[in-house]
């Protein structure tokens, strides 16, 4: 329901938004059609993927940096629905593949 709320909402902002976006993968010489879906992808560049749980696990967070990998997108969006406070809930995950990022945001980067 979230996700149907936050794309409509979106989308009658101006938004292009694509919802459940079919994410393939390679691996080994094979084409794995819609392996992931992405929760919303919107217009075309912010991956958002939804949760409602007490607490983001760390899990989540490589979950979305996996699709950011896998579509070649330097930022995305986690979004709790289950925190207390919605603004709680809201993380940025950064691509660290990306050389456009700055280090500072990095997911999992280590500083040498």
């Amino acid at each position: 329901m979230y996700e149907t709320v936050l794309a409509g909402r979106l989308g009658a902002m101006g938004y292009l938004v694509c919802r459940q976006h079919p994410v393939d993968i390679r691996f080994d010489g094979q084409v794995f059609t819609a392996a992931f879906r992405i929760d919303l992808l919107v217009d075309g560049r912010l991956v958002v993927e939804m949760k409602s749980v007490e607490k983001l696990l760390p899990v989540h967070g490589k979950q979305l940096l996996t699709y950011l990998r896998l579509v070649d997108q330097p930022v995305g969006l986690l979004i709790n629905v289950g925190a207390e406070i919605l603004k709680e809930g809201v993380r940025r995950v950064v691509n660290n593949y990306r050389t456009s990022a700055s280090p500072r945001l990095r997911v999992n980067h280590i500083m040498e």
